[in-house]
């Protein structure tokens, strides 16, 4: 292990990737401490004395890295950059004009990329402009044990008009931040920082717990954080690889073909975009509370949808991962699309025939491995919620995501770094 670190610096390029990637890490780190200019400090300091991990607000604080709550200038964080990618990704496949764009290869993908930053602006600005009412209004119903607190005192036009074009203006600093991630550095430069956002909390979030729970059940929760972690590997790494062959052929005098390859399909093939999906719907409910004015809505909302560690939270979460993973399995994974280029390609799996039997070979395949896959994921996030929920721990239930989206992109990440060594002759990780 040890060696495998020192292999990366005697790389000159894979070392200077890394320290570029740290140093944008570390430029996000610091935007995400500082304020937006015109808010109340004190204001600040007593939300974030007063611990801000549960309800839906400990959710969006958990992407940002505590900068929500500390209203910093980087305080949206990437979730409206993810957020767009994802609705982006959704749409390519019912929109015509996004269907004929990402099949243009290399030329559409660039529009689709610029359309999703033009896209990511306008949800920031949407997001902060809602964020600033509703921290003005004390809260809104999203902060935890109905705390009340005005952030914006003087809550004129021009004061929220800057504070909106600031968070919008750093979300796009984020967002360019992130593809320099990816050009210049190690690893996709969303996933890095939204990896460097989430390891930020986890001490905070141990020792919300040991307060909480005390020494006996800290210790309980820790063994059961590590059995996650080590399960979370081994599905992660597991895959179905689907055989093809391709045949050989003569080409004026060359012979081309002969191959035999696979077409690999993980367990858990959708990530953790289920898990943002399901909190972004539950997330809905709660800011209904505010527009629709009958008393039971807004009591069942409050007594079973606020708190993430309520039964009621936890059930609905759980279903609405698994129907999400199918969801989104089947979205960003054609079959008739991979069927078809197998086709055009020459291509074939042995035993089935090209084109219709190929297409449903593969969603058979894909729907067998995407039950288990999607019960993963379920398992994952809604136990440590549960455990938390049984001894009465409210101040940090994201454990199992925070696993989750920490393990996915330090494996995604290693092996990149592993492919960049072995090319020169080195030892990797993971070998």
């Amino acid at each position: 292990m040890f060696g495998s670190f020192g292999n990366i610096f005697k790389v000159r390029e894979l070392r200077n990737k890394v320290l570029f990637t740290f140093l944008v890490i570390a430029i996000y780190q610091l935007g995400a401490n500082v304020p937006v200019p015109g808010i109340d400090f004190n204001a600040v300091r007593q939300l974030e004395s007063g611990g801000t991990g549960t309800g839906v607000l400990g959710f969006l604080n958990l992407f940002s890295g505590g900068a929500l709550t500390r209203f910093a200038i980087f305080g949206l964080g990437i979730m409206p950059y993810i957020t767009a990618s994802i609705i982006i990704q959704l749409l390519t496949s019912v929109i015509p004009k996004l269907t004929q764009w990402r099949d243009e290869g290399a030329i559409g993908q660039k529009k689709i990329t610029q359309t999703t930053r033009y896209f990511t602006v306008a949800l920031a600005v949407m997001q902060s402009t809602g964020l600033a009412f509703v921290f003005h209004n004390g809260g809104a119903g999203i902060l935890p044990n109905g705390k009340n607190v005005d952030l914006i005192p003087q809550f004129t036009v021009p004061r929220v008009l800057f504070i909106v074009v600031t968070m919008t203006a750093g979300t796009a600093f984020v967002m360019w931040l992130a593809e320099l991630i990816t050009i210049r550095g190690i690893g996709q430069g969303m996933s890095i920082l939204i990896f460097a956002s989430v390891v930020a909390g986890i001490p905070g979030g141990g020792r919300i717990i040991y307060e909480q729970a005390g020494p006996i059940k800290f210790a309980v929760i820790c063994a059961l954080a590590l059995v996650i972690l080590v399960s979370i590997v081994f599905v992660e790494q597991g895959q179905r690889r689907i055989p093809v062959t391709f045949p050989r052929r003569m080409v004026g005098r060359q012979m081309y073909g002969g191959e035999n390859t696979h077409i690999p399909l993980k367990v858990n093939q959708a990530g953790v975009v289920p898990i943002i999906f399901a909190s972004s719907i539950l997330y809905f409910p709660v800011l209904l509370t505010n527009i629709i004015p009958g008393v039971g809505y807004r009591n069942f909302v409050n007594n079973h949808l606020v708190s993430p560690t309520s039964f009621v939270y936890i059930g609905i979460y759980g279903v609405l991962i698994i129907l999400f993973t199918f969801f989104y399995v089947q979205v960003s994974f054609d079959p008739y699309q991979q069927a078809d280029i197998l086709r055009k390609q020459g291509g074939y799996i042995p035993g089935i025939r090209p084109g219709a039997a190929t297409e449903r070979y593969l969603s058979k395949i894909l729907s067998r491995i995407t039950l288990p896959g999607s019960l993963f994921l379920a398992v994952v996030a809604i136990l440590p919620a549960i455990a938390l929920a049984l001894w009465h721990v409210t101040g940090y239930p994201f454990a199992g995501t925070t696993l989750l989206i920490a393990v996915v992109v330090a494996l995604e990440t290693m092996k990149q770094v592993d492919s960049q060594l072995t090319m020169r002759n080195y030892d990797g990780f993971l070998h």
